[in-house]
């Protein structure tokens, strides 16, 4: 399968904070670097995602008095995991990862704003129902398949790629271009929802192989069954 000029790659959350020494470091997670930038050259359309919390949000475990980060509790919309205190507004780890290179992006799309909610998606905060507004951007500019990349993979990754689905694009991870925290079984929990859902899991080894010999490749299907 050819990439094509409706094709858009998002590159997920690749910031200070989530790579090496940053306050919630996805382990390995400043290998995606060099991955993306092999894949980038060959989309038209690139959307880069920014957490970018308040510094009380409440997501935080410092924001609940006796919480600590990594525990689960009850909020408004939901289940919430509880994190370090990250992706600061303005702050050092809250900066995209000054190895990561790709001015040709044409959209920062900043999540996690609200202080009451989380934001894990690039499509909808985490009480699933209001949206960021991607969706509204990618329709106005008729880009209808998504490919994703970035940090961490079974989270803010695995998030935007079921919400994709849900709104009936067809989606496209690029598995060596993520990496994963893989808490409590969270790598196998979204694989088989990506499985239920349809989205596609490839390396970024075949897609290169794909458009560089221009033969036809098959990837999963990405249509529910």
């Amino acid at each position: 399968m050819q990439i094509a000029a409706q094709d858009v790659l998002i590159v997920v959350d690749v910031q200070n904070d989530f790579c090496s020494g940053g306050a919630l470091a996805v382990a390995d997670g400043d290998a995606v670097i060099d991955v993306i930038h092999h894949v980038a050259p060959r989309f038209a359309h690139i959307v880069l995602t920014q957490d970018w919390h308040s510094p009380a949000h409440s997501s935080f475990a410092a924001a609940h008095p006796g919480r600590r980060p990594f525990e689960q509790i009850e909020l408004s919309y939901g289940t919430q995991t509880l994190w370090p205190v990250h992706c600061v507004q303005g702050s050092k780890g809250a900066e995209f990862h000054p190895a990561l290179r790709l001015p040709q992006a044409e959209l920062i799309l900043r999540k996690g704003f609200h202080p009451h909610v989380d934001s894990y998606s690039a499509f909808f905060e985490n009480d699933r129902v209001t949206p960021t507004g991607l969706a509204g951007y990618l329709a106005e500019r008729n880009l209808n398949r998504v490919f994703l990349a970035g940090l961490a993979y079974d989270f803010c990754v695995a998030y935007s790629a079921l919400d994709a689905r849900r709104l009936g694009l067809p989606v496209v991870v690029l598995r060596d271009a993520c990496r994963a925290i893989d808490l409590d079984g969270s790598v196998a929990k979204v694989e088989a929802e990506f499985a239920k859902s349809g989205v596609a899991v490839i390396e970024s080894a075949a897609l290169r192989q794909c458009c560089e010999s221009k033969i036809h490749c098959i990837f999963a299907a990405t249509e529910p069954q």
